[in-house]
C-alpha cells in the first residue's frame, strides 16, 4: 500500500494555498497536527495528509487580559509551560490521551485539542474547551480563509463559528490559529476521598459535593481496579477535588468532608497527591488498556451513569472510570461488534451519547463512532459541512460516513 503524501504548510497562507490545490483537484485530505487523535473518528481514505505541525508558535500572551493565542500546531505542553511562569493555566485542563490512543507522531497540539474540544475534569464545574475560545482562523475546504471572534474577552465580531469549529475534527475547516481565554492557576489543591462505596452511592456522594458551597472542581468515581491503578489500593474511591487559594482550600476540604459524613468517613489526600491522581483521571490513563481492547467514552447524566455502567456489565466486563460527577463513564472492553452495540444500546436507553475512542480500524471503519443523529439532524449536518466544504475533502467520513 503507498504511503499518503504528506503536506506541512509553514504559514497560514501555504495552508490556504494547499487547500485550495486540493479543492481544485477534488482530492481529499487527511488533517491532523502530530495524529496523537487520529483513532477517534472513523478512519479517513485519503492520497495525502495535511499536517498542522508546522503552523508552530505563540503570537499572543497577555497576562494581564488573561488572553492567549497560539498557532493551531504548537504543543499543549509548551502553552502550559509558558502559562506557568506567570501563574496561569488553561482552563479546560484539556486531556492528553496517548496512553489510551498512543503517542502519535509528536506531542498533542492544540488545534487538535480545539478540533475535537477535549475537556478534563474541570469542565464539570468550568466548563468546556470551547468556551474558553474566544477567537479562530481558520481556512475551509475551498482554501479560504476565516476568521471567527477576536482577542478579547468582551467581543461581539460576528457570527460565534468557534464553537462550530471545536468539536468539528477538521471536517469543516482548519484551525490555523486559537485565542484562549486562561485564568490564574490555583494556589493549592487538596482532595477530598470516600471509600468501598458502590458506583450509584459513589455518584451520590459526588452530586452532594458538586452542590455544596465549597466550589468543588473535579468529581470522579474510581471503581477498586482503578483505585488500585492509582496507588490507593484496591478499594473503590470516591474523589472531590477543591482548588482556589492556599489559605482557604483546607478549611473547605474540612467542612466539605463534614457535609459529606452520611456517605462515610472520609480522608483529605495532600496537594502532591491530588495532583498525579487527578491527571490520571484527567489522561484516563487508570484504565489500564490492553492492546487489542477498544475503548468508549460515554456521556449521560450522572444519575443514570451508574445504571450505564450496570447494564455494560451485563453484556461484557468493562473496566470503568467515571469523571464529570459521574456524567462521563470511560469503559475499556473487548474490541468487538457485539461490545460495541452494547455500548450503543445503552447509550440510546440513557439518552446520552457516546465516543469510539480507540478500537482497530476495521472496527472503526465498519460501525459508527458516535450515535448516528436523527434524520432532520443529519440532514443539518449535511449542509453544514457543504457550506464549509462543498466538495467534501476536508477529513472525509471522520465523523459519520458520506459526511
Amino acid at each position: 500500500m503507498a504511503l499518503a503524501m504528506l503536506i506541512a504548510p509553514q504559514d497560514e497562507a501555504a495552508l490556504a494555498g494547499a487547500i485550495a490545490e486540493a479543492y481544485g483537484a477534488s482530492s481529499p485530505l487527511a488533517v491532523r497536527g502530530n495524529g496523537t487523535k487520529a483513532s477517534l473518528g472513523r478512519p479517513v481514505q485519503a492520497a495525502a495528509v495535511l499536517t498542522t505541525r508546522a503552523l508552530h508558535g505563540i503570537t499572543l500572551y497577555s497576562p494581564s487580559e488573561l488572553v492567549i493565542a497560539a498557532r493551531a500546531g504548537t504543543p499543549v505542553a509548551e502553552i502550559e509551560t509558558v502559562l506557568a511562569q506567570t501563574g496561569q493555566h488553561l482552563i479546560a485542563e484539556p486531556p492528553d490521551l496517548s496512553p489510551l490512543t498512543g503517542p502519535g507522531e509528536g506531542p498533542q497540539t492544540i488545534g487538535g485539542v480545539v478540533s475535537c474540544n477535549l475537556s478534563g475534569p474541570r469542565r464539570i464545574a468550568l466548563g468546556a474547551m470551547r468556551d474558553h475560545v474566544l477567537g479562530v482562523r481558520a481556512v475551509n475546504g475551498t482554501g479560504e480563509v476565516i476568521r471567527s471572534g477576536g482577542r478579547v474577552l468582551k467581543n461581539v465580531t460576528g457570527l460565534d463559528l468557534a464553537k462550530l469549529l471545536a468539536g468539528s475534527r477538521g471536517t469543516l475547516a482548519v484551525l490555523s490559529e486559537i485565542t484562549l481565554k486562561v485564568l490564574p492557576k490555583p494556589e493549592r489543591t487538596l482532595t477530598v476521598m470516600l471509600r468501598d462505596l458502590a458506583p450509584a452511592r459513589g455518584i451520590a456522594a459526588l452530586s452532594a459535593g458538586l452542590g455544596s458551597p465549597y466550589g468543588v472542581t473535579g468529581a470522579a468515581h474510581l471503581p477498586p481496579e482503578a483505585a488500585a491503578r492509582a496507588g490507593l489500593g484496591a478499594r473503590a474511591a470516591s474523589l472531590l477535588r477543591l482548588e482556589d487559594f492556599a489559605d482557604f482550600v483546607p478549611r473547605r476540604a474540612r467542612a466539605l468532608a463534614e457535609t459529606l459524613t452520611e456517605f462515610g468517613p472520609s480522608e483529605i489526600l495532600d496537594e502532591a497527591a491530588s495532583l498525579a491522581l487527578w491527571r490520571g483521571v484527567r489522561d484516563a490513563a487508570l484504565l489500564g488498556v490492553g492492546d487489542e481492547e477498544a475503548v468508549w467514552r460515554l456521556s449521560v447524566r450522572p444519575s443514570r451513569g451508574a445504571a450505564a455502567a450496570e447494564a455494560l456489565a451485563r453484556a461484557f466486563a468493562p473496566r470503568l472510570l467515571f469523571d464529570w460527577g459521574g456524567g462521563l463513564v470511560w469503559a475499556a472492553g473487548p474490541a468487538s461488534e457485539a461490545a460495541h452495540q452494547a455500548v450503543t444500546e445503552t447509550v440510546r436507553r440513557a439518552e446520552g451519547t457516546f465516543w469510539l475512542v480507540r478500537a482497530p480500524a476495521s472496527l472503526r471503519a465498519a460501525l459508527p463512532g458516535l450515535p448516528e443523529d436523527p434524520p432532520p439532524l443529519a440532514a443539518l449536518t449535511r449542509r453544514v459541512k457543504h457550506a464549509f466544504d462543498p466538495k467534501g475533502i476536508l477529513n472525509p467520513g471522520r465523523v459519520f460516513a458520506g459526511v
